[in-house]
């Protein structure tokens, strides 16, 4: 069975709250738990006012505590956002929290637009360049090696699994020099999905953190009792996908819409055929042999599911079907 996981950008709804939000996440990580969901990811974004896992840290602490067994981390965390040290002693934290349970994906895009982005930055001077090196540094204070003249309290010595996080062949080359698992976000840009497969495990070195390639993708569920139940459902995150690409700017997440794709015209169509060509959105039958199809495609070993809807009981019930689905693969 392919190992499959949740990422969560701990939606706000319209007429709800980052509080609301972020109990839901909780709820959500438990379920996922009694579900054989591996890990539970939430992502570093800032200036979005649908998301509440800005400062990712700290919610992943918060999703730490309301769990027993699920692997917690960040689907990620941007790196040229903050020092390498600081990331170290703060994920060094979460791995005292919950020993042997912390992932820490990195990431060498802001998460922002630019304007949020100088904010955060401000004398700092990153812009993603660095990312490498930055990468380096921080293997370094987690291994305690004495490289850096530092030692990260907490963070040396911390048992916590670094991924390398990517949406073009950059991120794949990387992950494969420094022999470390790759996810690729083919949730929402899958331009380079097979390509960036085949550089990672064509040039995967060997190391003491992985000795064979890793690779998980991303993949979007929205499923439901009937495959029109769900193509309503998905219409939230659709309209929100919509809203970003023509406006450049996040909203939060809007109710569902029926017959929403109809009211779309051709370029709008096209749009979400592309952002979400690597979904799957139906009934229970539906979303099986979708799920089949995209595993028997990419080979991935594992696959990060997300799926952003305004009801949250019909988004637990997305995820039991889609876990039932991926233990029946």
């Amino acid at each position: 069975m392919t190992a499959y996981s949740l990422l969560d950008l701990v939606p706000i709804v319209q007429g709800g709250s980052a509080g609301q939000a972020l109990a839901n996440a909780a709820d959500l990580a438990r379920h996922a738990e009694s579900l054989g969901f591996t890990r539970y990811w939430v992502a570093e974004h800032h200036g979005m006012e649908g998301i509440a896992s800005a400062a990712t840290a700290v919610v992943i602490a918060h999703v730490g505590a309301a769990t027993s067994t699920i692997r917690v981390g960040a689907g990620g965390i941007m790196l040229p956002n903050h020092s390498p040290l600081q990331v170290a002693e703060q994920f060094g934290t979460l791995d005292a929290l919950f020993p042997g349970r912390v992932d820490l994906g990195l990431g060498r895009a802001p998460g922002s637009d630019q304007r949020v982005a100088a904010a955060i930055r401000r004398g700092m001077g990153g812009d993603g360049n660095e990312f490498p090196q930055d990468v380096v540094e921080l293997q370094s204070y987690f291994a305690d090696d004495g490289q850096t003249g530092i030692r990260a309290t907490p963070g040396a010595g911390a048992d916590v699994k670094l991924w390398i996080l990517g949406s073009s062949l950059f991120g794949a080359q990387l992950a494969a020099a420094l022999g470390l698992p790759y996810a690729f976000a083919s949730h929402f840009a899958p331009g380079l999905l097979d390509e960036a497969g085949q550089v990672y495990r064509r040039n995967f070195r060997p190391s003491a953190a992985l000795e064979k390639p890793h690779l998980m993708l991303g993949f979007n569920v929205f499923a439901a009792d009937t495959d029109d139940e769900a193509e309503y459902l998905a219409s939230s995150q659709q309209q929100a996908f919509v809203a970003i690409r023509t406006t450049g700017r996040g909203i939060q997440l809007p109710p569902p819409v029926r017959g929403y794709r109809e009211s779309l015209g051709a370029h709008g169509n096209a749009t979400l055929d592309h952002v979400l060509s690597a979904s799957a959105i139906g009934g229970p039958a539906k979303v099986r042999e979708q799920l089949a199809a995209f595993l028997a495609r990419t080979g991935a070993d594992e696959l990060i599911l997300t799926s952003a809807m305004f009801d949250h009981e019909a988004r637990r019930k997305s995820l039991t079907i889609a876990a039932e689905a991926m233990k029946g693969l």
